[in-house]
């Protein structure tokens, strides 16, 4: 029985393989011999390579291939998981059309296709049109439509009244403008395309009838919708509430997104990271609850600036406790070259002895160089100079490809 498969098999293949035969493309049974989910080149020991080059390709692969670069196993991809199925270019070409007509740039249009080949084989006027006419109806520019949906045209998948619709008045209690809805909504569409309306709606009432501020949900609804997504986020919700935080408080919503998008095991090896560098269990939540977005920082950075902090400068670990928003800056960019600058007025005798050293880093930029720079005259030139040549080798190792020590920003 095998034998007799894999003989009907060379058979069709040799139908199609063949420099002779022109398959039909309006034919489907033609198609129904290319929806195996394998390539065919697994019988490639049976042609030459010239006769291999020969295949002929569904059309709607080629299409993909020949006008917006996608290579052939991704093209067969999306082919087989059927979303792209057109004989003929009058369909892709009407969504193209239709997207220029919006004002999309062809490379606007080539991203969009590469992110979502399936929009090819729509009607743009009956699936499109409508929810292009919605944005517009709330206040979106057609350049703003452009640059929302080059980033992310997923939401062009939703429905407009069962999901588009519904999940815009949701988020429109807590934007401050329809823009900024638009914005989420569209940034956040696979959010809002994976969790119910009714899930999220319902989570999101139950975190403002536990007294969360609507600044903090926007926050969360901007940042990391996916919370309200949880089957489960009132444990989250209590246990945020008993480590100290004020539901009325914006820090409440930071707290609760950094708890719910952290599992335990991290958040207990973040905890003991801290504590190899001298912090104590007490000191971790005590500085969390001062500023909750620290323990978002990945492990790496906390080694990083810890190492520099105590291994290269010598400073006590305790003093980052007072300004925790320190692991959020740039190690190079920002760390390094003030801490050259304040390492020099300390041997100078030059920074008061009940200075904050950990201060000046939180200075703008202009601030710090007046204060720590151009504050002491006479050293003003060699401070510069320190703190110019630390800032351009921070450069200079980023345009090395070196890596980013960069953090989520709390």
């Amino acid at each position: 029985m095998l034998k007799k498969w894999f003989l009907s098999q060379n058979i069709v293949l040799g139908i199609i393989t063949t420099k002779s035969t022109t398959p039909k493309f309006n034919n489907p049974l033609f198609y129904q011999h290319f929806s195996f989910p394998f390539s065919l080149t697994r019988f490639s020991t049976t042609t030459s390579e010239s006769e291999s080059e020969s295949i002929t390709q569904p059309f709607a692969v080629s299409y993909l291939i020949n006008n917006f670069g996608f290579s052939p196993q991704s093209a067969l991809k999306a082919f087989n998981f059927n979303q792209v199925r057109f004989n003929t270019p009058d369909k892709p070409v009407s969504v193209t059309t239709f997207f220029q007509n919006h004002g999309f740039s062809h490379d606007s249009i080539r991203i969009i296709i590469t992110k979502a080949p399936w929009l090819l084989s729509t009607q743009p006027h009956k699936r499109l049109l409508p929810k292009f006419q919605y944005f517009l109806s709330k206040g979106a520019s057609s350049s703003d439509i452009v640059s929302f949906l080059t980033s992310n045209p997923q939401i062009l998948q939703s429905s407009l009244d069962k999901r588009i619709i519904p999940f815009f008045e949701l988020l429109n209690r807590f934007s401050k403008t329809n823009k900024d809805t638009i914005v989420c909504l569209i940034r956040h569409s696979r959010t809002f395309t994976v969790y119910p309306h009714h899930l999220l709606e319902a989570n999101i009432n139950l975190t403002s009838d536990f007294g969360v501020c609507d600044s903090a949900i926007a926050r969360l609804l901007h940042r990391r919708p996916s919370i309200f997504g949880s089957k489960d986020l009132i444990k989250s919700l209590e246990e945020v509430k008993g480590l100290g935080f004020d539901p009325s408080t914006n820090t409440f919503g930071t707290a609760l997104m950094t708890k719910q998008c952290m599992s335990k095991i991290l958040w207990d090896k973040k905890v003991d990271v801290f504590k190899k560098w001298g912090w104590s269990d007490e000191v971790v939540i005590r500085v969390f609850r001062c500023q909750p977005g620290l323990m978002l920082t990945s492990i790496d950075k906390i080694n990083l600036v810890m190492s520099f902090w105590v291994n290269q400068m010598g400073w006590d670990p305790l003093d980052l406790t007072k300004s925790p928003l320190l692991f959020s800056f740039s190690l190079p960019k920002r760390i390094i070259p003030r801490a050259s600058v304040l390492q020099f007025l300390l041997m100078e005798g030059l920074q008061k002895k009940n200075a904050s050293l950990v201060r000046p880093f939180a200075y703008s930029e202009n601030m710090f160089l007046n204060k720590c720079v151009f504050g002491f005259k006479e050293e003003s030139d060699y401070l510069l100079k320190l703190y110019d040549e630390k800032m351009k080798l921070a450069n200079t190792k980023k345009n090395n490809g070196m890596p980013s020590t960069k953090c989520v920003r709390f």
